[in-house]
């Protein structure tokens, strides 16, 4: 990889290109994510599964996503991203081919829930944390607002295509474009992606230029590394705030409009694409509202950014059911508002957790923070299915989400408050 930066010869920081990689990576990565959504009608029409049925191996496949997470910062501290990163890619794309063969419910929990969710779980917000941490002294929240728009416009701006693919050709061909997208990004990691600065005898972005060049390696197992981090900052009081917020934010995004918003729209008459095109233009928002938070939490204080995306957020989620049936204030005002919040919330988070835990066990902790967020999302997924089976509407499901909302922006004004120290009283 030397002879990329000799490319490049010194007009920019290795680590945008990085950046570049990585954005790519998980672009993939989150269009994989965002395809058992397209293929949810599809599969219900073929075999007769249920909703239900359905959202039991997206909602498996959401919980590893998220419980891989420290496990995985945790394996590139130990093993090194790229060794790491190839083999999720690797699983990923082999899985994703392999499921155009399921015929039964317990092959997509198993391909779909498992392996895809295992895999995918590598290429998530635990591996821009650990690539901002690296790479970049100044800049993490506009860095961290790039990678996590990529992540989210990703499993978003892709869908009308796959549910366009499915639409004319079945859903076995929108496995084999997944498969192919994630096969292709395997040679950029490769041959572009480095271990550290140090390695490119660079150092981070907007460190002093007489600063050493100096890396940490690790030889600690990656479980040890993951659950010693774990006991640690589950003993305080942060940990838990945060890990607690970001399960709502999991459960009102991922988990419930990500996942159901395509069967929701077919419930009030409208195609799949019509419905896949509705959460695309909601990524191509969430592009720049997540990266304007990146910027915004290098700036402003982290808990009353989140205290206004969540209740934000909540506000817009309890609209949702009274949007189907308005023209201009309905739907379209929904996707641009509820869009720019999307996942706006990850940059400020992530600063609050290295603000609290530190520069080396922020992206572990982070992982353990995710892990709580797939969870919440997997509990949505599966929740808001097993309401609409037994309702027949998501109404109940949507409100239920924006009352979480509430609560979330109330908690996050807790986190990182320091204690008050009581006033010494006159005698």
């Amino acid at each position: 990889m030397n002879w990329a930066a000799r490319l490049i010869g010194g007009r920019f920081h290795y680590g945008w290109l990085t950046v570049a990689v990585v954005f790519l990576v998980l672009l993939a990565a989150a269009g994989t994510r965002a395809t058992p959504s397209v293929m949810m009608v599809p599969l219900e029409h073929q075999f007769g599964w249920s909703r239900a049925t359905i959202s039991l191996a997206i909602s498996v496949n959401i919980a590893l996503y998220g419980l891989m997470g420290p496990f995985a910062a945790a394996a590139m501290q130990r093993f090194g991203v790229r060794p790491t990163l190839l083999t999720a890619l690797g699983t990923m794309a082999a899985g994703v081919a392999l499921s155009s063969l399921m015929t039964h419910p317990w092959q997509m929990v198993l391909i779909w829930g498992v392996m895809v969710g295992g895999s995918t779980g590598v290429a998530a917000l635990s591996l821009s944390a650990t690539v901002v941490t690296r790479w970049f002294t100044t800049r993490r929240g506009l860095v961290m607002g790039i990678l996590t728009a990529s992540s989210a416009t990703g499993q978003l701006v892709f869908l009308p295509l796959l549910a366009a693919i499915a639409e004319h050709y079945g859903w076995r061909q929108v496995v084999w474009v997944v498969a192919l997208a994630a096969a292709v990004v395997i040679p950029l990691v490769a041959f572009l992606l480095p271990e550290h600065p140090a390695s490119m005898q660079l150092r981070p972005y907007g460190e002093p230029h007489d600063a050493p060049i100096t890396t940490t390696v690790t030889k600690q197992n990656p479980l040890a590394i993951a659950f010693g981090t774990l006991a640690s900052a589950s003993k305080t009081r942060d940990f838990w705030l945060l890990f607690f917020s970001f399960f709502i934010c999991g459960a009102s995004t991922n988990g419930y409009v990500g996942t159901h918003l395509i069967a929701m729209c077919g419930d009030y008459g409208m195609t799949e694409v019509q419905g896949a095109s509705l959460l695309a233009a909601m990524g191509v928002f969430d592009l720049f509202g997540t990266t304007l938070s990146g910027w915004l939490s290098d700036r402003f204080n982290s808990r009353v950014l989140l205290f206004w995306y969540y209740g934000l957020r909540g506000l817009s989620l309890m609209y949702l059911p009274h949007a189907f049936g308005i023209d201009f204030f309905g739907l379209p005002l929904f996707a641009v508002f509820y869009g720019l919040d999307w996942i706006a919330t990850v940059p400020p988070t992530v600063r609050l957790a290295t603000d609290v835990y530190g520069k080396e066990a922020a992206p572990v902790v982070f992982g353990w923070v995710v892990a709580g967020h797939q969870l919440g999302a997997a509990f949505a997924a599966l929740g808001a299915g097993m309401l609409r089976a037994s309702l027949g509407t998501y109404t109940v499901a949507s409100m239920i989400s924006g009352g979480l909302c509430l609560i979330a922006a109330v908690i996050v004004l807790r986190i990182n408050r320091p204690a008050k120290v009581p006033t010494p009283q006159a005698i």
